[in-house]
This record gives structure tokens, C-alpha cells and sequence, in this order.
């Protein structure tokens, strides 16, 4: 399988590295902090990149993209990561609930959400995760009660990525106890984050702010125009997520910058350290080249669990070993670092938001499981 990305998708990267030389301050440590200058460069290149259709590239013309290739989308999404993230929170609605809207909303859903989120005007939020549901999310428990027309929601969710800033959650309720799997009866609803009964308490955490935080439902109210896809069957919805989500976050793009760093270290030819580095470097393409397939058989329609699974884990032990290596390297430096590089200089925080790669988006178990379950049911076929 060839992965030459083509001319279109190289000038494309080269308009991206010169749009961020241009707007991103002088060490930039990413979007992820509650500070309002920061969140602002973020507001700032978002809204950039929708002004030249960039953002929602892959995006049909008619929703704000520009109909772009995925390979166009894959490019993007490698330089927006490598360099920090500068799109900020705004990733998770242009990564997955823009196309999931567009794959399962109505057409009233379709004109009220897509052009905010191509305009890079609004945050999302991932209402998934619970105390006794985390990786096992059939198990969840946050329950919508019919009322009327529509449901009262009663329950919480945890981890909730960006809660305290999201002006929309995209949320998994139980509308249905569930008979036989335990999948059935959950529905997908999209609650906006002012809603009365609607309680966002941060969790403080070695990730930093924003990233934890627990979200509490306490009587609000959704009605059918608030649901996405069709009632009791939103399991649908969530592997289309999952499917989206466990491969949008080229983390390789990152590490292959942090490698090429490191490379220039003293003493990185030799030794203990060259080996391990060399080791890194092959990791990072392996993880590269699994990725690409994955988008390759998304883009056909033949995307499996088990290539999904395997390009995330390839990516996921890849972030924590350059992490690891980065850090290691850089001994005292790496705790109160002292410059070496423009992403070296934030080799502690990129170790602490490492931690939990092999946890979010279903933790690093279950991505086994699922790709020994895909062999298992070729070898029986």
C-alpha cells in the first residue's frame, strides 16, 4: 500500500507551518489553561483557519469545509497536534460531532450546529464516562426519564473534557433498562451547557485544568429535538464516535517532533540512550504507517475494530515511550526545563498529559480485546 500523500496535501502542510509561524506566540505551551490569553490565540486560529475553509477542510462545501480529500484532513490534523494544538478545545467538534451530526442529525440539527462549529465559534463537551462506566460504557446509568414530550435527565457523569468552558455536551442517557445487551435503550442527546440542572464541578488532577471535571444532571429537561439519532438505539451513534475518535488524534505527528529534538542532544548517537532512541523513531513510523491504513479503509468503508484498535495502540505506547525518553533525557532540565527545543521545553507537562493516552477513549485493555475478538471472528470465518 503506497502513503504518498501527493503534492495537494504537501502545500497544504507548508501553508499550515506558515499560518502557525505567524500566530502562535513565542513558546507556546498549548491551548489547555484557564488562562483567558490563551484560550483567546486559540479563539484566534480557529477562526482563521474557518475564514480559508481550512478547519473543517474534508467538510462539504455546503456545511463550511471544502471538500477536501482525507489525506487534506490528515495533514491538517498532524500539524494542528505536532505544534501543540493551537485549535484548543474546538478539536472534539471538529474531530467527531461535526461528522456524527452530519451522519445522524436531522436537518434543523444539521443548520443550528455545523455552521458554528466550521466557523470555529463553539466548544464541545463528551457527556460518555461515568463513576461505574467508564471503558465498560454499556454499564451507564444516567437515567432519562419520560416527562411529557420529552425527559428529564438524573445522574453524573466524570472526566468530561473542557465541561467548564463547552457550550454544548453530547450526551449518553438510559432511556430504556436494558434487556438482553446492555447497549440497548441508550439514546443520544445534545444539551446545551446553560441549561437549568446542568452542574459542572472541576476534579484537580496531574493533567492540569480543564481536563477532569464532573458533570451532575439534576432534573434538566430535553425534548425530541434534542436527540440524535433515534431513541434507544444510540450505540450506533457511539461506535460511529468511537470509530472516529480512537483514530482523529495523530499523536505520532507530535512524538516525530519531539524525536528530531532529541536527536539533536549531545550524546544522542551513542549508547544506552541512541539505541533507545532508534527504537523510538522505528515505533513512531510503525505507529505513522498504522494510522494511515486506518484512514486509507475508513475513507473505502471497510474500517474495522481491529485496524482502528491497532493504529490507536501503536500511537497511544508510542506517546508514552517518547514522553518517557524525552524526559529521561533531559534529567533536572525536564522538571524545570530550561529551553532545548520549542516542544522539549514542555517534555513534563506532555509526560503528565501521557499518562493518560492508554486510559482515554476506551483504555488499552479493551483495545486488545477488541482486536482479539476481530482475529477470533476472521478465524472462525
Amino acid at each position: 500500500m503506497e502513503f504518498e500523500l501527493g503534492e495537494q496535501a504537501e502545500a497544504l502542510r507548508t501553508r499550515l507551518r506558515e499560518l502557525l509561524a505567524e500566530m502562535l506566540p513565542e513558546n507556546w505551551a498549548g491551548p489547555f489553561s484557564d488562562d483567558e490569553r490563551v484560550r483567546a490565540v486559540a479563539d484566534r486560529v480557529c477562526q482563521r483557519l474557518a475564514r480559508e475553509r481550512l478547519l473543517t477542510i474534508d467538510w462539504p462545501a455546503e456545511y463550511g469545509g471544502a471538500g477536501a480529500s482525507v489525506w487534506e484532513q490528515t495533514v491538517l490534523r498532524e500539524e494542528m497536534w505536532a505544534h501543540l494544538e493551537p485549535r484548543g478545545a474546538q478539536y472534539m467538534g471538529l474531530s467527531w460531532v461535526g461528522p456524527t451530526i452530519m451522519r445522524f442529525g436531522t436537518e434543523e440539527q444539521r443548520r443550528e450546529h455545523l455552521p458554528p462549529i466550521a466557523g470555529g465559534r463553539v466548544v464541545w463537551c463528551q457527556g460518555f464516562s461515568e463513576p461505574e462506566a467508564g471503558s465498560d460504557l454499556g454499564s451507564l446509568s444516567l437515567g432519562a426519564t419520560r416527562d411529557g414530550d420529552g425527559w428529564l435527565l438524573s445522574g453524573q457523569k466524570i472526566w468530561t473534557s473542557y465541561a467548564p468552558i463547552a457550550d454544548w455536551c453530547f450526551l449518553a442517557a438510559r432511556t430504556a433498562r436494558a434487556e438482553g445487551a446492555k447497549t440497548h435503550g441508550v439514546t443520544i442527546f445534545l444539551v446545551p451547557m446553560d441549561r437549568p440542572g446542568v452542574t459542572v464541578r472541576p476534579i484537580d488532577s496531574m493533567l492540569g485544568v480543564l481536563h477532569l471535571n464532573e458533570l451532575y444532571f439534576d432534573g434538566a429537561r430535553v425534548t425530541g429535538a434534542d436527540v440524535l439519532g433515534t431513541v434507544d438505539h444510540g450505540w450506533e451513534v457511539i461506535k460511529f464516535v468511537l470509530g472516529h475518535e480512537r483514530i482523529g488524534i495523530p499523536r505520532y505527528a507530535r512524538d516525530d517532533r519531539l524525536l528530531a529534538e532529541l536527536s539533536g542532544l549531545d550524546g544522542a548517537g551513542g549508547g544506552a540512550f541512541g539505541l533507545e532512541l532508534v527504537r523510538a523513531l522505528v515505533h513512531a513510523r510503525l505507529a505513522r504507517l498504522l494510522s494511515y491504513r486506518a484512514v486509507a479503509r475508513r475513507e473505502a468503508g471497510t474500517l474495522t475494530d481491529r485496524e482502528a484498535s491497532t493504529a490507536r495502540m501503536a500511537a497511544i505506547q508510542l506517546d508514552q515511550e517518547v514522553a518517557s525518553l524525552a524526559l529521561n533525557a533531559l534529567g533536572p532540565n525536564g522538571i524545570a526545563p530550561s529551553g532545548g527545543g520549542e516542544l522539549l521545553g514542555h517534555a513534563e507537562d506532555i509526560y503528565r498529559y501521557a499518562r493518560s493516552a492508554t486510559i482515554a477513549s476506551g483504555t488499552i485493555e479493551i483495545q486488545r480485546m477488541l482486536v482479539a475478538r476481530a482475529l477470533t471472528s476472521e478465524e472462525t470465518t
